[in-house]
């Protein structure tokens, strides 16, 4: 009866699942939701935000080939790095290695490209940062981090960074100095996967109530945000019921 409409509804669920998978294998997890609750806006702002951009860049065919497959290119980087072994080539595969999270293979990259005039260059080094804490090497993370907090001129411009010091602070046990960073994230930043994070903290510490009171502030401070805020958060929120429910 309606064949056009049949068509368009089609077309939106296409352009959803496409979007979806893409924020899947590119580590976008935060869209996932708004894909979710707002199939075909969401899909129109997904492509906008992060798909068009990569295909307008140049050399369409190889970027929707990265967009839809990271680390693809894995092979033509290496060649590259064969072919001419700079540091910029390295950084690219080492980049690409940890899209596949082969994150050892990307470690070792980054750290030959610390010689000589990039000894101390603080992109590398944040990059290093945190390769080493997906790596599951917390310690090698937190003496990474401290060595660039005692850099001139450097300031952890991005709430990930301070995050993932925190949590590798934990993952190395140093519990004291991983709870002074979990609140100093919380304090600046109104950070609810910190929140979480740190209220997994306590709870591995048997500290429950303490925790009761960070799981408890997600759901409380969720209502607080705007609704596009909400929906980036709503795991978190999500994963601190679940919690809650445990303890």
């Amino acid at each position: 009866m309606y064949p056009f409409w049949n068509n368009y509804y089609y077309l939106i669920l296409i352009a959803q699942l496409v979007c979806i998978v893409h924020a899947m294998k590119n580590g976008k997890k935060d869209w996932i939701y708004i894909l979710l609750f707002l199939p075909g806006l969401g899909a129109i702002a997904y492509f906008i935000r992060e798909i068009w951009p990569t295909i307008n860049g140049g050399q369409m065919t190889g970027n929707l080939q990265q967009l839809f497959v990271p680390g693809h290119n894995i092979k033509e980087l290496e060649r590259k790095v064969r072919l001419s072994d700079t540091v910029t080539n390295r950084l690219a595969l080492a980049n690409a290695y940890a899209y596949r999270q082969q994150y050892q293979q990307a470690i070792e990259l980054a750290q030959s490209c610390l010689n000589a005039h990039h000894a101390n260059d603080q992109g590398i080094l944040l990059l290093l940062a945190r390769l080493h804490f997906y790596n599951e090497q917390y310690f090698e993370s937190v003496s990474v981090y401290i060595r660039l907090s005692g850099m001139r001129n450097f300031r952890m411009t991005k709430q990930e960074d301070e995050l993932l010091f925190a949590r590798a602070l934990e993952g190395s046990t140093d519990y004291v100095r991983a709870e002074e960073e979990y609140k100093k994230v919380i304090r600046v930043h109104h950070s609810l996967e910190a929140m979480y994070y740190y209220g997994l903290m306590l709870k591995k510490q048997q500290r429950v109530q303490e925790a009761k009171t960070q799981f408890q502030a997600v759901r409380d401070e969720i209502d607080l945000h705007p609704r596009y805020v909400r929906r980036l958060n709503a795991e978190w929120v999500r994963l601190s019921k679940r919690e809650m429910a445990t303890l």
